[in-house]
């Protein structure tokens, strides 16, 4: 690779109206020059992607014809990046000017693997967005440090359970080993699943602190009935295809525990419906994920127990979706069955 590499910066666009404006000026003010940015769009009717496009000439803008969602929308512009470093960035984001360096540093000291800045709040910049995202026995993600405030607690580059698809770098070699953004997902699990696919080959994501972003949450879709359908879905979707037969059959009775307090959870939530459709969907699609299933089995490097001995215990739901007591109960429930799990895997 050349002293001075391409970096294609992929920003997907969906009615994001001053914040995708704000978003590419910040990244045009970016200190690493060697770069193109590609703008893609799923039929915005903001119009935002063409007043991008008249500000900024010299950006690649690929409208879409239809709304193909995180997933194939993201893999559509990494098809036209010419980079041999890629990065994945939320049109709700601002970057700092040094954050391309920073990455293209860890990326040459750590090697192969899927990389993510720190991310604090775009409204509130001393507020964690994400210190590097986890992942749980159980199939669920969450950002580390969400909510609370950055004290620099945590400074140093560190391997994470997987990078976040708000900013997400790495290199076009990595993505040809472990593959694009998987379409069935859509979107929500997304960069879940690609870490996890990653680990499975043995290429680890790192959290790397001194790149830094500002990232306003959700402006697409709020914490509402069709957020909790996608994530209850790919997170079933995601145990289904990673998991071996025998490690599934192993966590399985942690899996019904678990799978109980979400139902509960769901039908306290007034979102009953979400979780039904998402149980469909999954019955409906089996055949497709018995697929995905052998292909991502008979890729598989690294055992499920030597990965899930990484697996965090925790899980953080935001407290404005569960409150703060519900929150903690149902951490404390989960972090005592992934113990369970993982303590059936050994014996």
């Amino acid at each position: 690779m050349s002293e001075n590499p391409l970096v294609s910066v992929i920003v997907l666009n969906y009615n994001a109206g001053e914040l995708l404006l704000n978003c590419i000026e910040s990244i045009k003010k970016s200190t690493y020059k060697n770069l193109e940015i590609i703008l893609v769009d799923n039929i915005s009717t903001d119009k935002s992607q063409k007043i991008c496009k008249e500000k900024y000439p010299d950006i690649k803008l690929i409208q879409n014809d239809e709304n193909f969602g995180y997933c194939e929308g993201n893999n559509i512009g990494i098809r036209e990046a010419k980079g041999d470093y890629i990065i994945i960035l939320n049109p709700d984001t601002i970057v700092e000017s040094n954050w391309i360096e920073e990455l293209i540093s860890a990326y040459n000291k750590f090697g192969e693997g899927l990389y993510q800045p720190k991310h604090l709040s775009l409204n509130k910049k001393t507020v964690y967005m994400s210190a590097g995202n986890m992942l749980n026995i159980f199939g669920f993600g969450y950002a580390r440090e969400k909510g609370n405030k950055d004290e620099n607690q945590f400074n140093e580059i560190e391997e994470i359970g997987y990078a976040s698809g708000t900013c997400l770098f790495t290199s076009s070699a990595v993505l040809k080993k472990v593959g694009l953004f998987d379409p069935f997902i859509f979107l929500y699990h997304d960069d879940l699943d690609l870490g996890w696919r990653a680990s499975q080959l043995g290429i680890k994501s790192y959290y790397v602190p001194t790149s830094l972003i500002y990232h306003a949450e959700s402006y697409s879709l709020k914490w509402n009935a069709e957020k909790f359908y996608w994530l209850e879905r790919n997170r079933k979707y995601c145990i289904l295809t990673h998991y071996s037969k025998q490690t599934y059959s192993k966590i399985f009775p942690t899996l019904l525990a678990v799978d109980f307090f979400v139902w509960m959870f769901y039908l306290t939530k007034g979102f009953l419906w979400s979780k039904i459709k998402a149980e469909l969907d999954i019955i409906k699609n089996r055949k497709a994920i018995k697929t995905k299933y052998e292909e991502l089995e008979s890729k598989k490097i690294v055992s499920d127990k030597e990965l899930i001995t990484k697996f965090s215990d925790s899980l953080h739901v935001p407290s404005n979706v569960t409150g703060k007591n519900t929150n903690s109960i149902f951490n404390s429930v989960i972090r005592r069955l992934s113990k369970s799990a993982k303590k059936s895997l050994v014996n």
